[in-house]
């Protein structure tokens, strides 16, 4: 089993450096654009190919792809596998082509026929110019997944440090030249695309070195049926889900100009933890998943859901803890910069605390649908994908009159711990050998530990604020020191608690350090 939890901190250690230039990254954008019309445009444009992204790359086709993929492999070896990999990217090739140029097509009508008004005429003259990055961000996506299949994370796990560098250094590149935002916000657009086409070369290079070549295979193959089964429901839980998002952000670019970005801003804090460690332990655990099922081993799959579950909470919550209770100093050592003016750090507090509350049900969510996908159940997920879409949207258009763009977050936030709730309830009565009861132990455990660190947090913020630190030195000092001092207090906690996951983390590090040398 460690060497499971192995690829997770390879894919966590990895993941860090990307989410660390993303943050970098986020800061220069908002410095640079602020909170208004043009920040709010592009995080519009930028939805869509990642819209897509999660329906032809790593969402939909790939779970759908992994455990056919994982029977080949195993059933009739390499060869047999790269063939059916290439009959599924050549497929996609073509209907991304198809999409790419209909939507390009579609938006240049709309956008230059003058009837949109200014704010909607910006996000749609970004959006066809950032289109064209759907195709490589799907394409590279496919790929990786394959490279998870073979053993190797690592790289993948890569990618989105060249897209961060791409957009960090179109930025800078632009700002030498000019500081207006219209400008500066077609530089970024740029580096996003240079970007995609760098996320696409590096795993094509390590999948041709573990053997595969690209090739043109257009006839139908047996294991399509059972894609093409796997796909359709996965395409449609994948779809109600993005529309879920971009209602969201529809609704946010409708209420004024600042509403889309700072939603954005909030939802990309509460995604650093997520990605980091969450969307790590389901890359290494889904293929587990898979071959579990494959090999029909329901207590191997129930022992690695419970085991993945405890790790995403355990991490999820108080990490989400950490984000309401120190969101304003984290927000004015980082943001608080340029464009980005105190005014917007007050504006995206509420929802920095409502994002960090719902990230364990995000994080919960995420991993069991990666579970039933790995059960081949693909409906579940798309039935209760539909319910959270009404969910979000009823309640969306509900709270934002009243709340805000804080309406909007807390919208999606209740709609996070529906699905959640939702979908354990599904995967628990169809794997019996789940024990519920060993997760409520270990979730009750979690929850006094992050409670007892969140108080720890505030004490030691107050205790910081009474010396009346100037400029960034007090966000910088309640930052470094109660961030650090509070995870010591999280895991300390866990321990006297004999938290089960603590161990297997604990040998995972012995498993890295190095050994003692033996004297001859």
């Amino acid at each position: 089993m460690f060497s499971h939890f192995k690829n997770i901190a390879i894919v966590s250690f990895s993941t860090v450096g990307s989410r660390v230039l993303g943050l970098v990254r986020d800061i220069l954008i908002f410095a640079s654009l602020g909170a208004g019309l043009w920040n709010s445009a592009f995080v519009l444009a930028f939805t869509l190919p990642n819209l897509f992204r999660r329906l032809l790359g790593e969402g939909a086709l790939t779970s759908a792809m992994v455990p056919v993929f994982s029977d080949v492999l195993e059933r009739s070896g390499k060869v047999a596998a790269f063939r059916f990999f290439n009959g599924v990217l050549w497929r996609l090739c073509v209907v991304l082509f198809v999409l790419i140029l209909g939507g390009i097509t579609l938006l240049a009508l709309v956008s230059y026929s003058g009837v949109l008004p200014e704010r909607w005429q910006a996000g749609a003259h970004l959006s066809i110019v950032l289109l064209p990055y759907m195709w490589f961000i799907c394409l590279a996506a496919i790929i990786s997944a394959g490279l998870n299949l073979l053993g190797k994370f690592a790289l993948p796990s890569l990618t989105p440090v060249l897209l961060n560098l791409s957009m960090i250094g179109a930025l800078m590149a632009g700002l030498f030249m000019t500081d207006e935002a219209a400008i500066l916000v077609r530089w970024l657009c740029g580096g996003v695309l240079v970007g995609g086409l760098l996320q696409l070369l590096l795993p094509a290079w390590d999948f041709a070195r573990s053997g595969w070549r690209p090739q043109r295979i257009a006839e139908r193959l047996p294991e399509m049926e059972e894609l093409w089964r796997l796909f359709l429901p996965g395409l449609m839980g994948a779809a109600i889900l993005q529309i879920n998002i971009l209602v969201s952000r529809l609704l946010a670019f409708y209420l004024n100009e600042s509403a889309a970005a700072l939603l954005y801003l909030s939802s990309r804090l509460m995604e650093l933890p997520l990605g980091i460690f969450t969307i790590a332990v389901t890359t290494v655990f889904f293929p587990l998943l898979a071959k579990s099922q494959a090999a029909r081993d329901e207590a191997g799959f129930s022992s690695a859901i419970c085991s993945g579950m405890r790790l995403v909470v355990g991490i999820s919550l108080p990490a989400g803890v950490g984000l309401c209770v120190l969101g304003a100093p984290i927000l004015e050592l980082l943001f608080e910069w340029g464009a980005f003016s105190a005014s917007d750090v007050v504006a995206t507090l509420p929802l920095i605390a409502i994002y960090g509350l719902g990230l364990p049900f995000y994080s919960a969510a995420t991993f069991t649908t990666r579970g039933l996908h790995a059960s081949k159940d693909m409906k579940s997920p798309v039935k209760i994908a539909a319910w959270c879409l009404i969910i979000n949207a009823v309640l969306g258009v509900t709270l934002m009159y009243p709340l805000g763009a804080s309406g909007l977050a807390l919208a999606n936030v209740l709609a996070a711990c529906a699905q959640a709730f939702m979908l354990w309830s599904v995967l628990s009565k169809a794997n019996t050998k789940i024990l519920s009861s060993k997760l409520f132990q270990a979730f009750v455990k979690v929850i006094t530990g992050s409670v007892l660190m969140g108080l720890y947090c505030y004490a030691g913020r107050v205790a910081v604020e009474s010396f009346d630190l100037t400029g960034k030195w007090e966000p910088f000092a309640i930052v470094v020191l109660l961030i650090p001092t509070a995870a010591g207090l999280y895991l300390f906690l866990l321990a006297l608690m004999r938290f089960e996951e603590l161990a297997t983390l604990r040998g995972m590090v012995r498993k890295f350090l190095p050994k003692k040398p033996t004297i001859s």
